[in-house]
């Protein structure tokens, strides 16, 4: 498992992202990353018809999903995407803070599978299956 300043550094790294910065992505739970993240549906989140773009949403349930898995990968061991699997269950309007969370169903040498959800003011509104490959250091 990683040591606390590694896992900080990529805690960090993931939040430093132009994108999300630019998002305002930040902590559910400072204490606990693997919480997930929340941001505000501000004009950079919105599509034409001033609701949250579903892409965003494409994108930071990957970002919660990464975060869940990171305290069960080891030092030298990063995870890119394989797969998502987002269904957006009803719109978000500008103003709202949507909340995103993952947990990892499970955790194989090579691969990853994580759920993913995202709500409002504890309203479901899009759900997610995230896979991931872990790369092991050679």
């Amino acid at each position: 498992m990683p040591g606390e300043a590694s896992s900080d550094a990529r805690v960090q790294a993931v939040l430093d992202i132009p994108l999300h910065r630019f998002l305002g992505v930040e902590l559910r739970d400072a204490r606990d990353p693997s919480a997930g993240i929340r941001f505000p549906v501000g004009e950079a989140a919105q599509n034409p018809a001033g609701l949250l773009h579903g892409g965003i949403v494409y994108a930071l349930l990957d970002v919660a999903s990464f975060l869940a898995l990171l305290p069960s990968l080891n030092d030298g061991e990063h995870a890119v995407t394989h797969d998502v699997a987002a269904s957006l269950l009803r719109p978000v309007a500008a103003g709202a803070t949507v909340e995103l969370s993952a947990t990892v169903l499970r955790r194989g040498r090579a691969v990853a599978f994580m759920r993913a959800e995202a709500t409002v003011d504890g309203v479901l509104v899009a759900t997610g299956q995230v896979t991931k490959t872990v790369l092991i250091p050679r």
